[in-house]
């Protein structure tokens, strides 16, 4: 008993100081400190949750910006042993994995440039257009990749191709304290802006 008693009042202690204690403190800190960033960097407009400024979605219509490719999966509904895709699936958050020599992203990077060319956009394509990103959730585009889908955006929208430009040019964020990553395109808060723009 003289060896149990300070085991279990040392499992006690550790389990409420880190178990409880420092969980809520942190969260409790990220909560006064970062409020959005706590909450999942969401982006709220009139009441209304738009999505996160860290997760991407999967836009196809042709008046919206087209996000990149993305390598996520779900479980088949047909067959629980199997996945298929589900592009910005954030409870599955994954690259593909392929490698260099793998024919099955040769087929998929070779499918999504005759996308790009059936689609009408000019060439050549950037390499954010047709490859995904390592988690497959990336919500931001290279302002080239933007600028490229700009004819498809005001032909669909019937507004002048500079609106369109405009638009993109005011959500192009620069790298971290300008040292950081590259320029991108927040895909989410561009398409909003346009449905707002749209007469």
């Amino acid at each position: 008993m003289s060896h149990l008693r300070p085991a279990l009042v040392l499992l006690v202690l550790f389990t409420a100081l880190t178990g409880l204690a420092y969980p809520y403190a942190v969260a409790g800190i990220g909560q006064y400190a970062f409020p959005a960033q706590a909450n999942g960097s969401l982006i709220v407009v009139d009441d209304k949750i738009l999505g996160s400024d860290l997760i991407g979605q999967n836009f196809t219509s042709d008046g919206h910006l087209w996000p990149r490719p993305s390598a996520t999966t779900a479980a088949d509904p047909a067959d629980a042993s199997k996945t298929v895709d589900a592009p910005y699936n954030a409870a599955a958050s994954t690259g593909s994995n392929l490698g260099p020599t793998s024919q099955k992203l040769a087929e998929r990077l070779t499918a999504s440039a005759e996308a790009w060319r059936s689609a009408g956009l000019p060439g050549p394509i950037p390499g954010d257009a047709i490859t995904t990103s390592g988690s497959g959730l990336d919500p931001h585009i290279s302002p080239a990749y933007a600028r490229a889908q700009v004819p498809r955006i005001a032909a669909a929208h019937n507004i002048p191709e500079a609106w369109v430009n405009r638009i993109i040019g005011n959500f192009v964020e620069g790298p971290l304290f300008g040292l950081f990553g590259e320029p991108r395109v927040n895909v989410l808060r561009v398409n909003h802006a346009l449905d707002q723009m749209s007469p």
